[in-house]
């Protein structure tokens, strides 16, 4: 015996599939608000005072930060706009995942062969790696290196 097909049951079945719809959306926004902290400044507009001073500062030692990793060690090559190795007082950098904080490390990094050395281990995926690095006139040099590590190598 068949059963008739009534207003009442297509609004039930309407109400129940936006319902579903609406239910996984809400899951899926308190995930994400509750995993990415959101915040590169804590004020953007003391942040933003000292901005165009700072880039020029930065634009003026004309360095360039190369990342390279093994699987086993990361390495920084910091070079001036010729390509020789930059006169680096001080390196720092933080490595953590884009979308959270959970991961974030910050190796001690060694100088050697004209590169920055940390032995490190990072899961495959995208990483961001923050670098701050002194210039011997104290100028400090800010980047943020988008970088991929592939497969680990055994």
């Amino acid at each position: 015996m068949r059963r008739e097909l009534t207003g009442r049951h297509v609004l039930a079945i309407t109400l129940a599939a936006f319902g579903v719809i609406i239910a996984v959306n809400l899951v899926m926004a308190f995930m994400a608000v509750g995993t990415f902290p959101g915040l590169e400044v804590k004020n953007s507009y003391v942040a933003s005072q000292g901005f165009d001073r700072e880039r020029a500062a930065q634009d003026a030692l004309g360095w360039t930060v190369t990342p390279n990793y093994d699987g086993r060690e990361l390495t920084l090559s910091v070079t001036d706009d010729e390509g020789l190795p930059a006169p680096v007082e001080s390196l720092a950098a933080t490595i953590g995942r884009p979308t959270h904080e959970r991961a974030d490390l910050s190796p001690d990094f060694t100088f050697e062969g004209g590169l920055f050395r940390a032995p490190l281990v990072l899961e495959p995926g995208i990483w961001n790696i923050h670098v701050t690095a002194t210039a011997p006139d104290g100028t400090e040099f800010r980047q943020r290196l988008d970088h991929y590590a592939g497969s680990v190598v055994k």
